[in-house]
């Protein structure tokens, strides 16, 4: 089968993930191709076996003449390789993906809704109007599909959750200074105001015993809490999780995060806004919480679960169970591929 996977940037965001992970799976058995713009660090994840089409034409912002230019990039790209399917990656891609391929060959994925139905809501109309334009829409949770039915979205809807590689132990890897701490929370996010970086800062100030680690900056940040330790970006940042005691996610609005399956495949308690479909795979009281966007409260719940050792692995065996059942990269991609086939 020829696939060809299609994602607006090539950053390390968490819809790049999932190209990243489907077109390294496949590619084993397919001919995949993955085409996006930007010269992003995604690109260096990818299997040597994925062919790479950089179109530096695909950008975020709407712009007509570039808009223009890569329709005719991607019609030009189609007619070359001729794929079987195209699975569509993110909502500015969608838009464009569904207007220049054949609807019989298309797929698209929308991570996480709430960008769209909260943030750039001038969008939404596109949405409906593009609909069928086709062959399935696939989310990641319920929480997602439900809001597209309430808002008029209903032709050809699938839920397929977003699964990761099992990880693998890696020895001698440290963040210096984090042995001053009794325990480390950790966050991997970019800073942007989705995702509340002034309020992990107020948490860890609540709690100067543990260490706070957030990965994903992309500058220097002075005048922190002495307790946190900001690090930038990187390509598999994920490694990290495993020197974290309890995974931390504050946030505005969410799909079903990748960064969360991540700590679920490392065995970690979670606490995280209460967004998105986030409460479908953190349960309360069973591997974590999701709660409410205040300070107080996720102080609370990291410190209730770091201070009882019953708890922490009552919350540590469940967030494994939970990614074994339903989360691993094996169901995700088992589940596009019967998608794909119909």
């Amino acid at each position: 089968m020829k696939i060809l996977h299609v994602i607006t940037r090539s950053d390390l965001g968490g819809a790049q993930s999932v190209v990243i992970a489907l077109a390294n799976a496949m590619c084993k058995d397919h001919d995949v191709t993955v085409a996006a713009g930007e010269n992003g660090p995604m690109w260096n994840a990818l299997d040597p076996q994925v062919r790479q089409e950089k179109i530096l034409d695909i950008i975020r912002p709407v712009s007509l003449f570039k808009d223009m230019k890569a329709s005719f990039r991607l019609r030009k790209l189609y007619q070359s390789i001729n794929p079987d399917v195209i699975h569509l990656h993110s909502s500015k891609i969608g838009i464009l993906g569904r207007l220049v391929f054949p609807k019989s060959k298309t797929i698209y994925s929308v991570h996480g809704f709430d960008s769209i139905r909260l943030s750039y809501r001038k969008f939404l109309p596109l949405e409906k109007l593009l609909q069928k334009r086709c062959r399935t829409i696939v989310l990641a949770s319920d929480y997602d599909k439900q809001n597209m039915i309430k808002e008029g979205i209903t032709a050809n809807l699938q839920i397929v959750h977003n699964g990761v590689k099992t990880p693998e132990t890696e020895n001698n890897l440290r963040i210096e200074g984090l042995e001053k701490f009794e325990k480390t929370v950790m966050c991997i996010a970019r800073i942007s105001p989705q995702k509340r970086f002034g309020s992990y800062l107020k948490i860890a100030e609540r709690l100067p015993k543990y260490a706070f680690v957030w990965i994903g900056a992309e500058k220097k940040y002075d005048n922190l809490p002495a307790n946190v330790f900001c690090l930038e970006g990187m390509p598999n940042a994920k490694k990290y999780i495993q020197l974290a005691d309890v995974f931390v996610l504050p946030s505005n609005y969410e799909g079903i995060p990748i960064v969360i399956i991540d700590a679920l495949s490392y065995g970690k308690p979670i606490v995280s806004s209460d967004v998105g479909g986030i409460s479908e795979i953190v349960l309360d009281n069973q591997n974590g919480y999701v709660v409410k966007n205040d300070d107080d409260i996720f102080a609370e719940k990291i410190k209730y679960i770091l201070n009882d050792a019953a708890i922490y692995k009552k919350f540590s065996d469940n967030s494994l169970e939970i990614f074994y059942k339903n989360m691993t990269i094996e169901k995700m991609v088992e589940g596009y591929m019967k998608i794909y086939k119909l």
